[in-house]
């Protein structure tokens, strides 16, 4: 991958093409080592390559060749929006973000004295105007029956234990996978979450269901490490080679199972908007669910208010228009 080879150099100088060559494959490797020191995962640092993949590309293809050196905030504005036409807003402020990151490290490694993204600012976007997307109660227990009739005994626990732990703790999909078996504090009950998302680790008490789905798997969990002869193996969920299940396994599982019980595409992070939604409907209190989640700060727990508000939901059935309609309920409503 050697993405700025003909644009940093003239072609009648091989040698100082390979010197460049080598110069830019080591920055991008940098800039991935780096960011993946930051706790991002394989997923993430694989659209930054990807991206960065594009990048390349299209300045390879800019006449006059300029060095990186050169390049500045006009050259990058008409790249964005090369790369964004008829894109979504989310995709200008994935791209915006993205190059920007790279230009902070090509301003650490020297490369740039300042950094021209720093000042191109993505489009403003208001998480708050965007609705969770949570799973019904039907489709759920239909997900819940799928993984029940699995023929293999070791992978029907797994994804029931998969499942308990996605809607019963919210976790995220980066939690599930890093959870290590040390993890499971069996006499406690509780799960120790990694801080990697937001700085800070929390323990997330589990209920008896929950439990009782872990304890289910967990002897079938040693019975698959001792076939595979790899008991060293710290993960809490393990695939059948014995080995960690990573996000993207655990992701098609899920999607497997919900295409099985014909329910429409299901991502791993519904379960985590499912779980705080049905606890705020349940009255449980916007602080608990805060930390349950993990969430730095108690507005973004906030956005789960959209969708279920029992405090607006019980004002809402007072409203003047039960006794035009003569619901009998209404009056147990008043004295309540």
């Amino acid at each position: 991958m050697h993405l700025w080879a003909e644009r940093l150099i003239p072609k009648h100088e091989p040698e100082e093409r390979a010197k460049h060559m080598k110069r830019w494959d080591g920055l991008v490797e940098g800039y991935i080592k780096w960011s993946e020191s930051r706790g991002l995962s394989e997923a993430t640092l694989t659209g930054i390559r990807i991206e960065l993949d594009r990048w390349g590309c299209w300045m390879k293809r800019w006449r006059p060749r300029q060095n990186l050196e050169e390049v500045d905030g006009l050259m990058l504005i008409k790249y964005v929006r090369s790369r964004t036409r008829f894109r979504a807003k989310t995709t200008v402020a994935g791209v915006t973000s993205k190059l920007r990151c790279m230009g902070e490290y090509l301003v650490q490694e020297g490369v740039w004295t300042k950094n021209p993204m720093r000042w191109i600012k993505g489009p403003r976007l208001d998480w708050r105007g965007q609705m969770p997307k949570r799973i019904g109660k039907e489709h759920l227990k239909r997900i819940w029956d799928a993984a029940s009739q699995n023929r293999s005994g070791y992978q029907q626990h797994l994804s029931i234990a998969v499942l308990a732990l996605l809607y019963g703790t919210g976790l995220r999909r980066g939690e599930l996978e890093r959870l290590d078996l040390a993890h499971w504090k069996r006499e406690e009950g509780l799960l120790q979450i990694d801080g990697r998302k937001t700085g800070q680790e929390r323990n997330v008490p589990v209920s008896e269901g929950i439990w009782r789905c872990l304890e289910a798997y967990l002897p079938l969990r040693q019975n698959l490490l001792e076939k595979r002869g790899v008991i060293s193996e710290p993960a809490l969920l393990l695939n059948r080679a014995g080995l960690r299940m990573s996000s993207q396994s655990l992701g098609l599982m899920v999607h497997r199972l919900a295409k099985s019980a014909q329910v429409p595409l299901v991502s791993l992070h519904q379960f985590r908007h499912t779980c705080a939604s049905d606890l705020l409907e349940n009255g449980v209190s916007l602080p608990e669910v805060q930390q349950l989640l993990g969430h730095a700060t108690v507005v973004t727990t906030t956005r789960y208010l959209q969708i279920a508000d029992p405090e607006r939901a019980r004002a809402m059935k007072q409203h003047p228009l039960n006794d035009y309609l003569g619901l009998t309920e209404q009056p147990e409503r008043r004295a309540a």
